[in-house]
């Protein structure tokens, strides 16, 4: 059972299945969202809604897992882990995530702003026609 413990704690978070997780939703994730979104020449706003929500979401995956290998980099003995995820290093990788998430969130609101606005526009447009059909019929 030490010897567990030993191997343990002589492991290092970079051969984690959540460090690599990590770097797919932190790089390769995002980056194909954002390729798909500027390829693409027509995108209906539900599939812009979508992909803003699922930045989102990626953004929340980093966060979590950001603070999962911050507490296992604590439990290692290896100076990597300890320099890059328990120092004030730690606060700059927390950029990305707040960078993809406030992206999705700008994508998401300018979805909705639009739709906004159209439904304003149709409103204003319905609330004229009814005002001329009664100056016609009045």
């Amino acid at each position: 059972m030490a010897f567990l413990r030993e191997l343990q704690a002589g492991a290092t978070v970079f051969t984690q299945v959540r460090f690599w997780a990590l770097v797919v939703f932190s790089i390769v994730l995002p980056c194909v969202i954002y390729g798909l979104l500027l390829v693409k020449r027509s995108v209906s706003p539900l599939v812009v809604l979508f992909f803003g929500l699922l930045l989102v979401f990626v953004a929340g995956v980093d966060v979590y897992l950001l603070q999962a290998l911050a507490a296992d980099a604590r439990a290692t003995l290896s100076r990597a882990d300890n320099a890059l995820f328990s120092s004030e290093v730690s606060t700059a990788l927390y950029l990305l995530p707040a960078l993809i998430g406030g992206v999705g969130v700008n994508v998401t609101s300018h979805v909705l702003i639009r739709h906004l606005f159209g439904a304003e526009r149709r409103f204003e447009h319905a609330r004229e026609d009814s005002q001329d059909q009664r100056a016609r019929l009045g």
